[in-house]
């Protein structure tokens, strides 16, 4: 499935050139596409409910649920396909304490696991734990582009610092709060590849 968009007048053909294989598909979702109509809104950083939904517990008339269509979107936000396939390793920080003045490295091994060249785009989200307002449950705060031969892998590294943190508190100003943040790394909003650090002012 091709989603062009407005490609304009040489759209018919980029769209030959995917199809045929003279050129590989690298772009993600900039929405999430809805299962069902039902489901509008849904985006990938909807704020926290109170009575989330866990799989496996359908029944559970206490969870905030659809009766029926699943949670999740039939395509998230990030999402996309290519002619090959990357494999994204656990997400390593090279400390658990960020300061105002320090920063953190979050970094994983990208490898391309297929039999063709191709470009993934590597996501980072961020989780704010815990806040005076409410907070959605990912952000995505930054992406790379990495171009890989078949087997070729790559250390891919982000940049974490206090300002990327701050948000419009209770107090209405703009800033940061102390407290423990998930970082996620990978392919679509969906993954569930993280590591924890703590802010600490």
């Amino acid at each position: 499935v091709l989603e062009v968009w407005m490609p304009g007048t040489e759209g018919a053909n980029a769209i030959a050139d995917v199809v045929f294989g003279a050129y590989a598909p690298s772009g993600k979702l900039t929405m999430s596409f809805p299962y069902s109509v039902g489901q509008v809104p849904v985006h990938y950083n909807e704020y926290s409910t109170g009575r989330p939904h866990v799989p496996g517990k359908d029944k559970d008339r206490f969870r905030s649920k659809y009766l029926d269509i699943p949670n999740a979107p039939l395509f998230p936000f990030g999402y996309g396909l290519g002619y090959t396939s990357f494999e994204i390793s656990d997400v390593t920080l090279d400390k658990t304490e960020l300061g105002m003045e320090n920063e953190i490295k979050a970094s994983v091994t990208v490898k391309n696991t297929g039999d063709t060249a191709g470009t993934e785009t590597v996501q980072l989200y961020i989780h704010d734990v815990a806040a005076s307002v409410v907070r959605p449950v990912k952000e995505l705060k930054d992406f790379r582009k990495v171009t890989l031969r078949p087997g070729e892998e790559q250390k891919v590294e982000f940049t974490i610092n206090e300002k990327e943190l701050r948000f419009l508190t209770e107090n209405e100003r703009v800033e940061s709060e102390n407290g423990v943040f998930e970082v996620f790394v990978g392919s679509d909003s969906t993954t569930e590849n993280k590591a924890e650090f703590v802010l600490k002012k």
